[in-house]
């Protein structure tokens, strides 16, 4: 079985992407802009989803292509999935009330 990959757009980032579907305790290769060459995934990650490549304190700008995208709502350790359960968008108020798997509001009552 071929080891994950995660792809570090630019230096600055604090998150990658990654390639393929990770699983918890998977150590994954690293590509792009990176000093790292592998981590450890602490959970699940869905391909083309971010991972955390070093820990990120509540509140911290979530850094990728380079550019603020949001900002982490708890503390995410590094090697963690980093979606909407754990950082909101600064460019998309409402994605905090998307179903963290899904993507289906959560704030809308359809009764």
């Amino acid at each position: 079985m071929s080891r994950p990959f995660v792809f570090q757009i630019a230096h600055t980032d604090n998150v990658a992407t990654a390639l393929a579907e990770v699983k918890k305790g998977e150590i994954v290769g690293m590509r792009g802009d990176s000093d790292l060459r592998e981590l450890i995934a602490t959970t699940d990650i869905p391909k083309g989803h971010k991972i955390a490549i070093r820990t990120i304190a509540k509140e911290e700008p979530i850094l990728k292509y380079g550019v603020v995208i949001g900002k982490a709502t708890e503390v995410i350790n590094k090697g963690s999935w980093v979606h909407l359960h754990c950082m909101c968008s600064i460019y998309d108020e409402r994605s905090s009330h998307l179903d963290v798997h899904t993507g289906a509001p959560c704030d809308i009552d359809y009764e």
